[in-house]
């Protein structure tokens, strides 16, 4: 089969194609042939030997996917080959066929597409467990979703909403600002603004976000304390900017 394999780090784009032999499942192991695979910035990370997690060289990155149960290993139950299934294995999902530990592995639902499976379980679980776990979001509060076009911001805007929270958002561009509010935010607000503070001021009548959702970091999570309501939540996600919020 074909993988991309990084060989030394840096780019993405100085990733190889290579051909490596076809995985076997081992027990408690799935074989996924792959249809779709999901980019996030930890795989970025990865690539360029910033992330916490440094495999050997040669190693594949990505860390979501989704396609068809190809093969089951020993002791594996509740999956069948032929199964439309979604997972995050940490690694090697830039492959054609990639190896998942079961627990890591869910079943795709009607009328969800690879390309959209492939999005989910990294995104989705991340925004549910900061929202849900972190930030005890509750119906009627308001949610501000920092870098709302990026994966996580999506999720964290479409989690908002069902939550019955109202959800603002912020990105850097007209056209991620736009894609936010086709996505439900009630308003979108340009953090690249000295004073983009203000403006979740003004929205919340003083008051300020009761949960905000930051996978930016550096000066926006900085700023973030300027529009924070009494008893607020801030939860750090990421630090897109380069600079982790102390």
């Amino acid at each position: 089969m074909q993988a991309w394999q990084v060989t030394q780090l840096g780019s993405p784009d100085e990733m190889t194609l290579a051909e490596v032999p076809d995985p076997v499942p081992g027990p408690g192991e799935v074989l996924v042939a792959n249809h779709a695979a999901g980019v996030n910035f930890f795989d970025t990370l990865e690539i360029a030997g910033k992330y916490q997690v440094r495999p050997a060289f040669p190693f594949t990155p990505g860390g979501e996917l989704a396609g068809v149960v190809e093969a089951l290993g020993p002791g594996v139950e509740g999956l069948a080959v032929g199964d439309r299934v979604m997972a995050s294995p940490m690694g090697g999902g830039y492959a054609e066929k990639t190896l998942v530990p079961t627990e890591r592995v869910l079943p795709i639902p009607e009328g969800m597409t690879f390309e959209q499976a492939a999005g989910f379980p990294i995104v989705y679980q991340t925004s549910w467990f900061a929202l849900n776990e972190r930030g005890r979001l509750q119906p009627g509060e308001t949610l501000l979703v920092h870098a709302g076009a990026s994966g996580v911001g999506v999720a964290a805007i479409e989690i908002g909403r069902a939550m019955g929270a109202r959800v603002l958002a912020s990105a850097s561009t007209a056209e991620k600002r736009d894609f936010c509010l086709r996505y439900g935010a009630e308003a979108a607000i340009d953090y690249t603004q000295s004073d983009w503070f203000e403006q979740v001021k003004a929205l919340t009548g003083g008051r300020g976000a009761d949960v905000i959702y930051d996978p930016v970091g550096g000066d926006v999570f900085d700023l973030s304390t300027k529009c924070i309501a009494p008893e607020g939540r801030l939860l750090v996600v990421g630090f897109a900017s380069g600079r982790i919020p102390s």
